[in-house]
Parts: C-alpha cells; sequence; structure tokens
C-alpha cells in the first residue's frame, strides 16, 4: 500500500495541531502535591419544559428572564426584542440583538423555543441564529421538526459549512437546549490567519458538532474568507422574521486570564473623547486610544466609565459629569485631568 505525499501532509498536521490542543502543564510533576486544587464551583441544575434552571456559580449571566439590560441591538442603542413569559422574544423587523459583555473562548448554554402553531417551511419556519464574533460566525436556529431544507442550513448546523452529525430537534413549541465550546480565531499581525475558529456544539444533549474548524464567517450563499477582528466580541441572536424565543443564556469564559469587556455604542465611546490637559484620547472602533507621555495605549471597556490597557497596568476612570478623566499606572496614584473646552 503506497501513501501519497499530501496524505502523509495532511496526517501530520492533524498530529501537530491534536498534540497542541491538550498537553499537560510542564510546570507540575505526575500527582504534584503542590499543585493548586480546581476552584470549587457549584453546577447549578438543568431546565426542565416547565422550569428554568440555573447557571454554574461561575457563569456570567446573561438572561435570567428579568430584564434585557445585559443586551442591546447591534449598533449599542436600546434593543426593539421583548419579555414574554420570563423569554427574550424577537420582534421580527427590530434586528438582531447582541450582548453589551463581549466574549473570546467560552462556553455559552442557552435555550430557545420555535413558534407553535408553526408558519412557513425550509428556512420561513422558526429561522434564527446563534453568532459569534459580532455577527460573523452562526450556529443556525430553525424548526427542523419535520421541516425539510437543505442540510447546511438546517438546525444546530455551522450555517453554509457543516451540518449537524444528527437532527435532534424538538417539536415546536417546545424548550430546546444549545451548549456551544466556542473558540475564536487567532490572527497574525498582518491579518493572516494563524488557528481558525473552532466550535463544538451539543443539541438537547446529543453532540451534533464535534470541534469542527471553520473556513471563515458564515453567510447565505457565499463563503466569506476570514478578516482579522478582536478575539473577544459580542454574542448575538438573529431576527430572521420569526417570534422565536430564547431563556437562560449563560457564559462560562475559558480564558482564566480574561477580564470583563464590554462593547458599547460608538457615540458613547465618541462622548469620552477629546483632549484631557497632557493627554488625548481618540476612539478605534470599539476601543480608546490613550496617547500620553509619548505612549500610545488601547484602552478596553470594563464598564461604561472605567477602561483599562491590556499590555500594562493602566487604567482610566472617566467623570463625565464633571469632564474628568482619573489615569493610573500599576499602583501609583490617579492622575485627574480635566477636559479641554
Amino acid at each position: 500500500m503506497s501513501y501519497s505525499p499530501r496524505l502523509i501532509s495532511i496526517g501530520l498536521v492533524s498530529l501537530l495541531t491534536l498534540s497542541a490542543r491538550a498537553e499537560p502543564d510542564p510546570n507540575w510533576l505526575g500527582h504534584d502535591r503542590n499543585r493548586p486544587a480546581p476552584a470549587v464551583v457549584d453546577p447549578g441544575y438543568p431546565s426542565t419544559q416547565d422550569h428554568v434552571g440555573k447557571a454554574p456559580s461561575d457563569a456570567v449571566v446573561l438572561f435570567d428572564g428579568t430584564d434585557l439590560s445585559h443586551w442591546a441591538a447591534m449598533d449599542g442603542q436600546p434593543s426593539k426584542w421583548i419579555m414574554h413569559d420570563g423569554a427574550m422574544e424577537c420582534v421580527p423587523g427590530s434586528g438582531y440583538i447582541r450582548s453589551l459583555q463581549s466574549f473570546g473562548k467560552c462556553q455559552l448554554h442557552l435555550e430557545f423555543a420555535t413558534p407553535n402553531p408553526p408558519h412557513g417551511h425550509s428556512q420561513g419556519r422558526g429561522n434564527s441564529g446563534v453568532f459569534f464574533g459580532m455577527g460573523r460566525y452562526e450556529v443556525q436556529v430553525l424548526d427542523s421538526y419535520d421541516n425539510k431544507t437543505y442540510a447546511d442550513g438546517s438546525c444546530a448546523s455551522i450555517y453554509d459549512q457543516y451540518p449537524p452529525l444528527v437532527n435532534a430537534s424538538r417539536k415546536p413549541g417546545e424548550w430546546q437546549t444549545y451548549d456551544i465550546l466556542w473558540t475564536p480565531p487567532h490572527f497574525n499581525t498582518d491579518g493572516s490567519v494563524a488557528a481558525r475558529a473552532r466550535v463544538t456544539v451539543f443539541h438537547n444533549g446529543v453532540l451534533v458538532q464535534d470541534d469542527v474548524d471553520l473556513v471563515g464567517g458564515t453567510s447565505w450563499m457565499e463563503r466569506v474568507p476570514y478578516e482579522k477582528h478582536p478575539e473577544k466580541l459580542p454574542i448575538a441572536f438573529q431576527d430572521h422574521g420569526n417570534p422565536v424565543r430564547y431563556r437562560n443564556v449563560w457564559v462560562r469564559e475559558l480564558d482564566p486570564h480574561n477580564r470583563p469587556e464590554f462593547y458599547y455604542a460608538d457615540s458613547a465611546l465618541d462622548a469620552l473623547c477629546g483632549k484631557y490637559q497632557d493627554a488625548e484620547i481618540t476612539r478605534r472602533d470599539n476601543t480608546l486610544i490613550l496617547k500620553m507621555s509619548g505612549f500610545v495605549k488601547v484602552l478596553h471597556a470594563g464598564s461604561p466609565t472605567h477602561f483599562y490597557a491590556t499590555d500594562t497596568d493602566v487604567q482610566a476612570d472617566f467623570d463625565p459629569a464633571n469632564k474628568t478623566v482619573g489615569i493610573s499606572v500599576g499602583e501609583d496614584e490617579q492622575m485627574k485631568k480635566k477636559k479641554s473646552e
């Protein structure tokens, strides 16, 4: 039996990829008595059709049935989705809804229900979607119970790329679960792809996407190439013209060094920009740029008024009412700076 160089090369790449994904930490001995024990987490409990479950104690709860305070329209303005019987419901024509907080590598849990009685057929029946990367990468939501459509657009597909391994859909109106492991793509400084995005999906407890590599963005009738973007971006739900409902949405961040980062409207960030004595603050996409004492630092949002750099302990606390910003470096005392008129 002979093997082509191409197959051998693919096999080596696969082995190298697998070995890079999981290796024991070399800083600890086997059975090392000094190795810290895992943190204790209350695992919560699962939902039933009639009762909403409880998120793990280390999760960021994005929706618990009480309000939409963790969500906004894609432009950062208040969303037109509504609250209905403890669920967030899409209002057709209102546009996507997205989280205020941004996420990188994470575990996402959500529950959804498509309309009952069902209306339409194929892609017009109970259609929505779960998006990572601010609308770039979609796990399809669809009423796929006795509803024929193209395979890579069915429920739990990675849209236009990977059909689910099986159709695990429940009947229209019944609550269904997604548990998704999301690894965002990594980019080199020149914008080229260092590592592609990966997704694992459990639909109603059934594995339907097994650590698949995304070839780029997901889109209708085209394969969208990767474009460099921040690793941490909001999670979004799609308005596709159907009143799909969501509940019990929570996220566990899987990078222990992550700090909370939020994605606010451009207008809110622009209001903070300007000259503050010997410092200048401008906006670049969804971050602020601090220029001071010959240094340039990118500041990420930890709250509407608190921003921080990720490469140095530089923090900026804004007081819009008094038009000031307090800038601190390390343990140094805040340097209060007044905004120029």
